[in-house]
């Protein structure tokens, strides 16, 4: 699901502070810290994953009211189906089963008008990583030209991959609500599908955007960890930052393009789904500018035509270090991390979080030491 310029309240935070142990020098630097400074307040946002439950249907646009440009607004049965698809997600909460859906046999034909438009151009135009996952999305998940894949079946094949998981949505959250989800590597996504009348058109993410564009490049380790990156610096962050966020996030995970070899190739959902753009986002007719978060936070961009200008990354790697980096930028009075067995974000602002992670990174050293001995 694509993010739009967000606003947020302003609520107290306070968070659990396990024990741990900690070296003493860094101990008695930290102690001089702590307490040091009057909290200040900040934005508030999802400790655990259930919390994601209190805003996922807090959406800002379509759902099953649509907007008179829409191409199903004046179809009562379109707009039926979507109050059905609008249903599924209003009810959802976290550790549920995704319902399943029984996609009629027009949904059907719009969804191979458009797998079959864009697979003949994945080969050619798509990053290797889209490409080394798509035939197993084939092969696990369903995906043919003449089926819908189910959002519950995708979910289960992402978590044995990365750990990401995806999420039912009935439209566009706010930047900061959809970003915070990423943080968790959950990703919100639609089940409804674009109108039958402009199969290789929408307005909104469908469907099609989410798995054809989205999906694949989740279960690859790199591009999640990357994802995951730019949803943790949201947390707590202002909200000049958000929209500087929700920008990066639009040139890179809905727009973006990399480095690969002496090519550039689309990894961009937004690219991957639309069958015009990803032509002409190749050619020499737009800007290309390197990744740069810093820059690209402020590039203005239109919603409703192709991209005047792209940025290339080059490569996963680096563009995940450069996220990193911005975000140190970002005026919070802490530091974040998200622990993958509890499924919560440790909020690293005083003495026994700071021992607690390097515990944590003292025993993940001890393993990697280990097992270079055994190689050698």
């Amino acid at each position: 699901a694509c993010v739009c310029v967000s606003h947020d309240l302003n609520f107290g935070w306070r968070f659990s502070r396990p024990s741990a142990r900690l070296s003493n020098e860094v101990m008695s630097v930290a102690a001089e810290m702590d307490g040091l400074f009057p909290r200040p307040t900040v934005p508030w946002f999802p400790n655990d994953i259930q919390d994601l439950d209190r805003f996922a249907n807090q959406i800002l646009s379509y759902g099953s009211e649509l907007d008179s440009d829409h191409p199903g607004f004046t179809d009562p049965v379109y707009r039926t189906r979507r109050k059905e698809f609008a249903d599924i997600a209003y009810s959802y909460r976290h550790g549920q089963v995704i319902p399943k859906v029984e996609y009629t046999a027009e949904e059907k034909a719009t969804w191979s008008t458009v797998f079959n438009e864009l697979k003949t151009l994945y080969p050619t135009h798509a990053c290797r990583e889209h490409n080394r996952v798509f035939p197993l999305l084939e092969q696990y998940c369903g995906y043919r030209q003449d089926n819908i894949p189910q959002l519950e079946d995708i979910s289960h094949y992402l978590q044995s991959c990365t750990g990401f998981r995806l999420r039912p949505v009935a439209g566009l959250l706010s930047s900061r609500d959809f970003l915070a989800g990423l943080a968790f590597r959950v990703f919100h996504s639609t089940q409804y599908i674009r109108h039958q009348s402009k199969p290789m058109y929408t307005p909104e993410p469908d469907v099609c955007h989410e798995l054809l564009g989205h999906v694949p490049l989740f279960a690859d380790p790199t591009f999640a960890q990357f994802s995951q990156e730019i949803g943790l610096a949201s947390l707590g962050a202002p909200d000049e930052y958000i929209e500087r966020l929700a920008t990066v996030y639009w040139f890179t995970v809905e727009f973006g393009l990399c480095k690969q070899g002496s090519e550039i190739k689309a990894y961009g959902a937004g690219l991957l789904s639309s069958f015009g753009e990803l032509q002409y986002s190749l050619t020499d007719k737009p800007k290309i500018q390197p990744f740069d978060p810093a820059k690209t936070s402020l590039q203005k961009y239109p919603i409703t035509e192709f991209q005047p200008v792209y940025f290339v990354a080059e490569s996963f790697d680096d563009a995940k270090e450069r996220v990193r980096k911005f975000a140190d930028t970002i005026p919070r009075p802490f530091s974040v991390r998200y622990n993958a067995y509890t499924q919560s974000i440790e909020v690293l602002d005083n003495t026994q979080q700071l021992r607690n992670l390097a515990d944590n990174i003292s025993g993940e050293i001890g393993i990697l030491c280990n097992a270079l001995r055994k190689m050698e």
